[in-house]
């Protein structure tokens, strides 16, 4: 498959942004041909942006509050994204949801990441849903963003076993473990051109590696 040029990225964030870390990392390592544009978040504290000074990332910061409507919000959000030429979108734990504006803006380019195997326990407590729910294996998805809550097309999903003590705290933190690697992972499918939607499935195009048939949990004795 024919090189293709590195894909500019526009990151939302609200919190901490241990996926743009892990995105910023990815593009370090050379494991993923992308450039950072801009980071914008709807929260002036949130630490990420601190992440993104460290790098030398320009950044905003667009106040949700200021915004008499999600769609007012999401207009200056796009205006901030085109003035970089950004090409795709990432919501790196951004707690908003995005209007039609920004959907039919960037029509398939917007990903997101969710901290369960959906379509299984969309919302903001996807660990604890898994646990309350007595499921054995919980794990992350990095989706394509659509008009609903978590509901888009699935590019890559990651699986852990839940553990008879965990908590939502500790199930949480190795599920998030997961996500800063299949996030690098689904952009980078996507920069070389390998993502195909045919209605709501994804398409891997290419060879894949294979790296286990099965997780069962508990294990096979």
């Amino acid at each position: 498959m024919a090189e293709r040029p590195p894909v500019k990225l526009g990151v939302l964030i609200s919190g901490r942004g241990s996926n743009l870390q892990a995105i910023i990392d990815a593009i370090a390592r050379g494991d993923l041909s992308a450039e950072v544009r801009i980071v914008i978040s709807n929260r002036a504290a949130a630490a990420g942006l601190e992440r993104a000074h460290n790098h030398g990332i320009e950044t905003a910061v667009i106040d949700h509050r200021k915004f008499k409507t999600r769609e007012d919000f999401d207009r200056e959000v796009l205006a901030a994204l085109s003035a970089k030429s950004v090409e795709l979108v990432l919501c790196a734990g951004f707690m908003r949801l995005l209007s039609r504006v920004m959907l039919e803006a960037f029509p398939n380019r917007i990903l997101n990441t969710h901290n369960a195997l959906l379509p299984a326990f969309p919302g903001i407590h996807g660990p604890r849903d898994a646990i309350e729910h007595g499921v054995k294996i919980a794990g992350c998805t990095v989706f394509f963003v659509t008009d609903g809550v978590d509901t888009g097309p699935i590019i890559i999903q990651a699986a852990v076993p839940v553990l008879p003590d965990d908590t939502e705290e500790t199930l949480a933190a190795r599920i998030v473990e997961q996500e800063h690697r299949i996030f690098p992972e689904a952009i980078r499918l996507y920069q070389q051109g390998r993502l195909r939607i045919a209605g709501r499935t994804v398409e891997i195009l290419g060879d894949t590696t294979e790296n286990s048939r099965s997780l069962i949990n508990p294990p096979l004795r």
